[in-house]
Parts: structure tokens; sequence; C-alpha cells
């Protein structure tokens, strides 16, 4: 773990997750969105961004714009830049209707918002953020590797190339995002991918790292017996 370059944020919106993520001290930053908050059951999202703020001061935390119009979406950035200068605002890179969010992105960058551009799965939309962006604020552009490879492709070409694009803008990080297993953490580092998001379950694992396959493969055993002692399993 202390070998690794890329940068370990916590993907999720429940808040005593994100803590002991936090208290685990290998976790550099948070992601959320919608459909997080949604799954952790948050009814309030102001209380629970100043919350987590409050708890959490120290570290990049991104919380994502609900509007789907753009003048609506621009006035709830700033008020989600407001929430404190560790905040990055999270804006799709396209709305529901398939229209290109990079007009605003470009203006809220060049106001000077830490921006997330999120909801990438093409190096062409890679290259539209990267242009877009303020090269004097640090922001950070989040493709999809995981839904990537849910298409049946091997997202591993995208994110070579969306290195060398981020690479063009000196504030610009790359974000591996929806990860699906912990060996991804070690893809993102093998490629120069600057942050991957990580969901508790695979930071509960990256705790683990560096058992032997044979400690492995006998709590794989142990695993199995403890379910057929718990369970009165019997053949004979």
């Amino acid at each position: 773990m202390n070998d690794l370059n890329v940068k370990i944020y916590a993907d999720g919106a429940d808040l005593q997750e994100m803590l002991a993520a936090y208290r685990a001290g290998f976790v550099k930053g948070f992601t959320t969105n919608p459909s997080l908050m949604k799954k952790a059951g948050v009814k309030d999202y102001l209380a629970f961004a100043q919350e987590v703020l409050q708890k959490i001061p120290d570290l990049p935390i991104s919380f994502e714009v609900f509007a789907d119009d753009f003048a609506a979406m621009e006035k709830e950035a700033l008020k989600i830049h407001s929430f404190g200068r560790n905040v990055f605002v999270k804006i799709p890179i396209m709305n529901t209707q398939g229209a290109s969010s990079i007009p605003l992105i470009k203006k809220l960058s060049h106001q000077g918002l830490s921006l997330n551009v999120t909801a990438i799965l093409t190096t062409e939309q890679v290259d539209a953020a990267v242009d877009a962006l303020n090269p004097e604020v640090e922001s950070i552009v989040s493709v999809f590797a995981g839904r990537i490879a849910d298409t049946g492709r091997d997202p591993i070409p995208y994110m070579k190339k969306s290195v060398s694009l981020c690479r063009r803008n000196s504030c610009a990080r790359l974000l591996w995002a929806s990860s699906r297993e912990l060996f991804n953490v070690y893809e993102a580092d093998r490629l120069g991918v600057d942050i991957i998001t990580c969901t508790p379950a695979i930071i509960e694992k990256l705790k683990k790292v560096g058992k032997t396959l044979e400690q492995v493969s006998l709590d794989t055993v142990k695993g199995f017996n403890r379910d057929i002692q718990t369970l009165g399993y019997s053949i004979l």
C-alpha cells in the first residue's frame, strides 16, 4: 500500500462508513452522488453535507448538483462551492437530454470553482473536459472505468488515453470511477491514474493487502467450515 502513487478516495454517502474510512488513514478524499445518498437514506442534502464537512474538514470531498437544466445547475454549483474550501462540485458531462455541460464547466472553472466532471465514459468527453477546465484551478476528471467494463469493453485503453489527455492540464486530476475490485487499484496505479474511488467493501479488503495466497486459501476453507457448522449441513 505504501508503494502506491494513486490516491484512494472513498465512494459513498453513509456517514459512519465515511468516518471509518477517514480513520483508516490511507484514504485521501471522498466522493458522493445522488444515487449513493438515496441508498444511504440521506433526507436532507444540506444537513448531510454540513455534518460531513464538520467531521472531515481536511480532505477533498465531492458533492454533486441535482438540477438537470444548466441555469439551475449553475446556481447549485455556486451554493455547493460555498460549503467549504475542500469541496469539489460534481458536474455531469451532460444532462438527461444529452446536451453537453462543457460550456457550464468552462464558465464555473474559470470562476475559480474546483470541479469534479463526472459520468465520463469516452476519451472524447475527457478531451473536451480537460480543455474546458481552468489550468490554474485543481479539478477532477472522473472516468467510469467500471461502467466501461460493464459493456464488455476493456477499460484499460480508455484509461491509458485519458492519462495522456489529462497531462495537458497541470491541474486536472484523472479519477478511475466505479471500481469493481481491489485489483483495479493496482491497475490504476500502473497506468499513472491520479485517483481511484473505492467502495467500503474494497476499502475493507485493502486493509488485508499483503496476505500470502496460502493464508487466503486457509481463510477460505475456514469460512466454508463456519457456514457448514452454522447451517448444520450433513451428507452422511
